[in-house]
């Protein structure tokens, strides 16, 4: 089984293309490849290019834990330098189709640079979903492990929980974000972003990914942190959204469209041992 690797800022893919296997992934196959110790390591397996009818190229995405996710900010990013890596897109917009929805890709400086319009970001709370009556989800409390966080919900095509802090830090991350994730208040469970506003055009955040744990970096997070700080009015339409890993650009419309650009970086690539699949993990 043929695999490349990349990472976005620190968040790590592995790209497969379908072709290359014999049958489908399994949930046991996803989490011994994306196992640290055990696999090829990573936060989620890319698997595509698929065919699709609505647009130039399908993509499923997979998380470390096999549960699949609708949509990658990062691993669009990485799959677009896949495509382009491998001559299959040059240097206009073309488009992917995902669980979440279709974005337009564009890949820039040899690769080096994608943009992806992330499409358009809704709060409301029938869409994200998030339980109780239809309504914004904006300014709202949530109690974890006796601790009250003000949140706003929102939904880029995957569901994202944005809680405003004056600090943010990893150890919040990760000793809330995993009870903030799994609240029954969250049917479909969510990612969790702790953020944090630096200026009209900044924002810091901090991120427990659903399915995957603590993240240095997310595209759809960051999407969605950015859209929260523009409708709280805390922040202009042009916003660099700080990460452990670094930043990434967004530019968000009147309409809450979102267009995300950032780096990509090509690691590795190689072939899967079939003995992985032997060990009692």
């Amino acid at each position: 089984m043929h695999f490349a690797k990349y990472h976005a800022l620190g968040n790590d893919y592995i790209v497969i293309n379908p072709a290359d296997l014999s049958g489908t992934l399994s949930v046991s196959q996803v989490r011994l490849i994306c196992h640290r110790n055990y696999g090829i390591g990573s936060d989620g397996i890319l698997l595509g290019p698929l065919d699709a009818k609505e647009a130039d190229f399908g993509l499923r995405i997979f998380n470390p834990d096999g549960s699949e996710a609708e949509k990658s900010g990062n691993g669009l990013r990485i799959f677009s330098r896949y495509l382009w890596d491998r001559g299959l897109v040059g240097d206009n917009p073309f488009t992917v189709l995902t669980a979440g929805g279709k974005v337009t890709c564009e890949v820039h400086r040899g690769g080096g640079s994608v943009t992806v319009e992330m499409g358009e970001v809704s709060f409301d709370s029938t869409r994200i979903p998030v339980l109780g009556p239809s309504r914004e989800v904006l300014n709202e409390t949530i109690v974890v492990a006796e601790k009250e966080f003000t949140f706003c919900a929102a939904t880029v095509g995957n569901p994202h929980c944005v809680i405003l802090r004056d600090t943010v830090s990893r150890d919040e991350a990760t000793r809330y974000g995993p009870l903030i994730e799994t609240d029954p208040l969250f049917p479909n469970r969510t990612n969790v972003q702790f953020m944090k506003i630096l200026d009209r055009k900044n924002i810091r955040i901090e991120i427990w990914e659903r399915g995957a744990g603590y993240t240095l970096a997310s595209g759809s997070s960051s999407s969605a942190a950015a859209a929260v700080a523009r409708k709280l009015g805390l922040c202009d339409p042009e916003i660099t959204v700080h990460m452990p890993g670094g930043a990434i650009h967004i530019t968000i419309s009147d309409q809450f469209s979102v267009v995300m650009t950032g780096p990509v970086l090509k690691i590795a690539e190689g072939s899967i041992s079939p003995d992985m699949f032997n060990q009692g993990v």
